[in-house]
C-alpha cells in the first residue's frame, strides 16, 4: 500500500480537500459526523469528476463508432493475412492511421478515472487504519470513522472480521447486508449499462468479432466488480455505484438523441422525428438538423431506416434539404425511389400481336392511324354510284400448313388497303 500511496500521492491531496471542501457543505445540513455528509461529499466527486470528464467521453463515443465502421475491412485483413500475424499487425496499424483511429480512445473515461479511483481507495483505507492522509487531520478522521452509510462504516469492508467491525463501532452482519447490496447493485448496473449498448446501439447490418468481444465483456466486467467488491470499503462502493449510475443516464441520453447508424436505437429516433417533422413540417433545433443533413449526404449509401425516413418524407408531400431543413415539396405526388430520390417513370412495352393479327393485317399500328388534323372531303362525289368501282373481292385466307404468311402481291403494300377516291372530271 505504500508503493501505491507513493504512485498517487499526486492525486491523494486534491481528492481529500475536494471531499472536505464537500463535506463542509452537507456538514452543515445533516450534521458533520453523519454518513450523508461524508456519503454525499463522495457523490459529489464523482459527479465533478464525470463533469471533467464528458470530452473524453464524447471522443469514446466517436472512436467506438469509427471502430465500427472499420469492422468489415479488419475482417478482411485478418483473412488475408491469417497466417502472418505481424504482417497482419502492420495492416492494422497502417488502416488506423489512414482513417485516424486509435483503438484505446474507447478507453479514455475508464483511464481517466482510475487515479482518482485508487487515490480514494487509499484515503478510505487510511481513514480505516486511524492515519490522517492529505488534507485530512486529526478532527477529520474521527469525524470520518464515527459516520455510517445505513449502518456500515465507510472504511469497512464485505471481509473484515467481527472483530474490526466492531472497532469501527459497526456489526458485521449489517456490513457484509450493506456491502453485499452495493456490490450487486455496482455489478448489475454495470450489466445493465453494457447490454444497453449491445442490444440498442451497435450497427445490426455488421456481424465481425468486435460484437462478439463486447458480448463476453458485458458478461466479464459485472463478474470483475463483484469478484474485486468484496475487498472495497463501503466508500468506494458508493464511488463506483455512482459513477456506473452516472455512465448509464449518460449512455441513455446519448443512445435516445444521438444513436449509431444502422441500429435499433436510429430506427426509433428516426420514427419519432419523421412523426414529428410530418405533424409540424420542421425540424427542431440543430441537433435534428444536424442528423437530416447527415442522411441527405449519404445518398445512395443510406441504410435501410434512413432510405425509410427519406422515402416516408416523400410520401407525404415534404423533402429534406442538403442543409438539414425540411420543406413542402412541389409535387407531392411524385414517386419516389427506395434511396430518396424522384423515381423515372417505367418505359412502357408495345404490345405484342397474335399470328392471327399479323397474318390477317387487321390491326393498326400507330404509324398507320391516320392524324386527326387531315383534311376530309365534306362534299359529295358528282358521280354515280354506278360509276364508283367495285369493292375489290375478298382474297381467301390461305390454307393451314401452306407456308405461314401469305405474300404481298406485286406493287401492293401488305395489309388491308383503302379505296381509292375517284378522280374528278
Amino acid at each position: 500500500m505504500d508503493t501505491i500511496a507513493s504512485l498517487f500521492s499526486f492525486i491523494t491531496t486534491p481528492v481529500s480537500w475536494v471531499i472536505v471542501q464537500f463535506h463542509k457543505v452537507y456538514g452543515a445540513l445533516f450534521g458533520a459526523d453523519t454518513g450523508w455528509a461524508w456519503g454525499l461529499s463522495i457523490v459529489s466527486l464523482v459527479i465533478l469528476i464525470r463533469i471533467c470528464l464528458i470530452p473524453l467521453f464524447v471522443k469514446q463515443i466517436k472512436a467506438t463508432r469509427a471502430m465500427q465502421t472499420l469492422q468489415p475491412e479488419m475482417k478482411k485483413i485478418q483473412e488475408r493475412y491469417k497466417n502472418d500475424k505481424q504482417r497482419q499487425s502492420e495492416e492494422m496499424m497502417k488502416l488506423y492511421k489512414e482513417t485516424g483511429t486509435n483503438p484505446l480512445s474507447s478507453c479514455l473515461p475508464i483511464l481517466a478515472q482510475s487515479p482518482f479511483f485508487f487515490a480514494l481507495y487509499h484515503v478510505l483505507n487510511s481513514i480505516a487504519n486511524n492515519d490522517t492522509i492529505g488534507v485530512i487531520n486529526e478532527s477529520l478522521l474521527e469525524s470520518a470513522q464515527k459516520a455510517h452509510i445505513f449502518g456500515a462504516p465507510l472504511a469497512a469492508t464485505f471481509t473484515d472480521t467481527a472483530a474490526e467491525a466492531t472497532a469501527l463501532d459497526a456489526s458485521i452482519t449489517t456490513v457484509r447486508i450493506v456491502t453485499a447490496i452495493m456490490i450487486v447493485l455496482m455489478s448489475a448496473s454495470q450489466f445493465y449499462t453494457q447490454r444497453q449498448l449491445m442490444t440498442k446501439n451497435v450497427d445490426t447490418t455488421v456481424k465481425t468479432p468486435f460484437m462478439q468481444q463486447q458480448k463476453m465483456l458485458m458478461y466479464i466486467f459485472p463478474i470483475m466488480f463483484a469478484v474485486f467488491g468484496i475487498n472495497f470499503p463501503v466508500g468506494v462502493l458508493v464511488y463506483w455505484l455512482t459513477t456506473n449510475v452516472w455512465t448509464m443516464g449518460q449512455q441513455m441520453y446519448v443512445i435516445h438523441n444521438n444513436p449509431t447508424p444502422g441500429s435499433k436505437a436510429q430506427a426509433a429516433y428516426l420514427e419519432r422525428l419523421f412523426k414529428h417533422v410530418t405533424r409540424h413540417g420542421k425540424t427542431r433545433n440543430r441537433r435534428e438538423r444536424a442528423i437530416v443533413k447527415a442522411i441527405v449526404v449519404k445518398g445512395r449509401d443510406r441504410n435501410e431506416y434512413e432510405r425509410k425516413f427519406i422515402t416516408g418524407l416523400g410520401k407525404e408531400g415534404l423533402a429534406a434539404q442538403s442543409d438539414g431543413t425540411v420543406v413542402k415539396s412541389e409535387a407531392s405526388t411524385v414517386a419516389v425511389a427506395e434511396d430518396g430520390t424522384p423515381a423515372t417513370p417505367k418505359r412502357q412495352q408495345p404490345k405484342r400481336q397474335t399470328k392471327a393479327q399479323r397474318q390477317s393485317g387487321t390491326t393498326k399500328t400507330a404509324d398507320d392511324v391516320e392524324p386527326k388534323n387531315e383534311p376530309t372531303s365534306l362534299t359529295k362525289s358528282d358521280e354515280p354510284e354506278d360509276a364508283k368501282p367495285a369493292p375489290a373481292a375478298k382474297k381467301t385466307a390461305p390454307k393451314s400448313g401452306t407456308g405461314g404468311r401469305s405474300k404481298a402481291q406485286s406493287g401492293q403494300r401488305k395489309g388491308q388497303q383503302r379505296p381509292k377516291s375517284p378522280s374528278k372530271k
